[in-house]
């Protein structure tokens, strides 16, 4: 069936997720699927009592440790608006695939510990939103446990993040005395109802202004003083203000007992912008009604352990997708097939037919494409290449055992590919001991982890000294590499990185080599991000 474009895309929000690590993003994203009705029961990071792993962590480390180490897509309807909901990683040493993602979503879920605040992993992501203008909704999550003066947290935000918080309800209690919510909109108030575990979607009440005082007296009255307090300061929601980027609306829950979440699922369908015309990389924006286009934000292998095939994530920037259209690669011109298309929910995936700007696709088995390509559909286009991180911390790897050469080239090979750790090889060291590099020292275990797992390759991994990675030319590989304290590789994709100890070590030895021979780690198809 054909569908207008146009307004299937007033129909789609798509948006991510984002918070400092054990802020509790990803038991707010299976609360919204819950409530979205989109699975019967929600789950629980940590697995306790009754409650599963959340969808959204589906590998065996997420599960495990009750963390998010990898981006994953949910798609599900709302009043028959469609939300395409990208869960990111918390935890810093994985923020390149977390930038990666807040390039393919048109708005972003902050959530703040309310005992915490900003925390520096929420302000580096608050930045990158900034970087791109994309509006943000603030959530201040575990109203279920004590914590700051609300007041006080939206101070912080103000003068930390320099936007201005307006907030769209207010908590009717202290942290940790979660009573309810300030309903603006009524005048009222809705009080909750905990439910076993909190595994099922938690009871609301309609409470008037009257019956809220007499329920709650002094908590009821303080919230609602503090409200028009802010109110009267200015602090209301304003539509284009939020939509430029300049005020964030406020909202506050208890995502572990389903507290608050229907209130940001209502904020969600009814003030998240709608997708609308996509950049790309000569600076132009592609109507959403133009021609088919998007491009490539991630790619996954291991979400089907029964076949570990690859999946390839694409955010559609215009035009309406058709299983089975051929497409044009933007980089290299060559036709793709896209017979082999799913709409993905966690690791659960089934075959979708057509698909909408806004909307994520998987592409199965897509081996000819990376993260950062553009795919389009008659007139060419080609988006922005995505941000390439620069490394931090490198380790030389090799197989444990010599007879699983093939399986451990093939597995560093996909998590190359992923993006999970960059790759660099010598002829020093040859292609059975290539060197890990990463953002943070747990891609490492990550990279091992699934190695064995998932290819069944064990590994040995040895830790090297250098901190910097620099850029260079192949030309001045002699005057470089085996000199103490420095060495040189190559990345996968053909740029030459000379590797230094420390910054001493470095200068001493850019003293002896023409002027610009050693760039940052961004090349024409890397980006700087501070």
């Amino acid at each position: 069936m054909t569908h207008d474009v146009t307004a299937e895309v007033a129909r789609r929000r798509t948006f991510a997720v984002i918070s400092h690590p054990d802020a509790g993003k990803s038991t707010l994203t299976e609360a919204l699927a819950l409530h979205a009705r989109a699975i019967a029961q929600a789950g629980a990071v940590h697995g306790k009592g009754q409650r599963r792993g959340v969808v959204s962590d589906w590998l065996d480390m997420e599960q495990a440790r009750g963390i998010s180490i990898t981006s994953a897509a949910l798609q599900f309807t709302v009043d028959d608006v469609v939300l395409n909901l990208l869960d990111t990683p918390g935890h810093a040493d994985f923020s390149e695939d977390t930038y990666r993602v807040l390039s393919a979503v048109d708005c972003a879920v902050m959530l703040l510990d309310a005992a915490k605040g900003l925390e520096p992993q929420t302000l580096k992501l608050f930045e990158a939103c900034r970087a791109r203008r994309t509006p943000v909704i603030t959530v201040i999550n575990k109203w279920d446990r004590p914590g700051q003066e609300p007041l006080e947290l939206l101070d912080e935000i103000e003068s930390r993040l320099g936007i201005v918080p307006t907030p769209l309800n207010w908590p009717v209690g202290i942290a940790g005395d979660f009573r309810g919510l300030v309903d603006p909109s009524t005048g009222g108030m809705t009080q909750f109802t905990r439910t076993p575990g909190g595994a099922t979607i938690a009871g609301r009440e309609a409470l008037d202004a009257a019956e809220a005082a007499r329920r709650h007296g002094p908590d009821w009255q303080q919230a609602v003083e503090e409200f028009e307090l802010l109110t009267a300061s200015g602090q209301s929601h304003d539509q284009e203000e939020f939509l430029a980027a300049r005020t964030t609306p406020v909202l506050f829950s208890a995502a572990v007992l389903n507290f608050g979440v229907a209130e940001l699922l209502d904020v969600l369908t009814h003030l998240a912008p709608a997708p609308g015309p996509w950049r790309d990389a000569a600076g132009s924006t592609r109507p959403v009604d133009s021609p088919f286009s998007g491009f490539i934000f991630k790619v996954q292998t291991g979400m089907d352990r029964a076949h570990r095939d690859r999946l390839a994530f694409m955010r559609v920037c215009s035009g309406r997708f058709e299983r089975g259209m051929v497409l044009t690669h933007a980089g290299s011109g060559r036709p793709f097939q896209t017979k082999y298309a799913q709409s993905v929910f966690g690791r659960e995936r089934e075959t979708i037919d057509e698909a909408f700007p806004g909307d994520v696709v998987g592409l199965v088995n897509a081996q000819s494409l990376h993260v950062g390509d553009s795919l389009y559909h008659g007139a060419a286009v080609s988006y922005p290449p995505l941000p390439r991180f620069a490394p931090e911390h490198f380790a030389a790897v090799r197989p444990r055992d010599t007879g699983r050469s093939k399986q451990f080239r093939r597995g560093v090979d996909m998590l190359d590919q992923e993006g999970v750790v960059q790759v660099l090889v010598s002829d020093r060291r040859g292609v059975q001991a290539p060197v890990l590099a990463a953002v943070g020292p747990m891609q490492f275990e990550v990279a091992s982890h699934r190695l064995e797992h998932e290819f069944g390759a064990e590994v040995v991994l040895e830790p090297l000294t250098y901190t910097i990675a620099r850029r260079t030319r192949a030309s001045l590989k002699p005057l470089i590499d085996g000199k103490h304290g420095a060495e040189v590789l190559e990345r996968t994709d053909g740029t030459v990185v000379a590797l230094f100890t420390d910054r001493w070590r470095m200068g001493t030895i850019a003293a002896e080599l023409p002027e610009g021979s050693l760039l940052p780690m961004f090349g024409a198809e890397d980006q700087e991000v501070s």
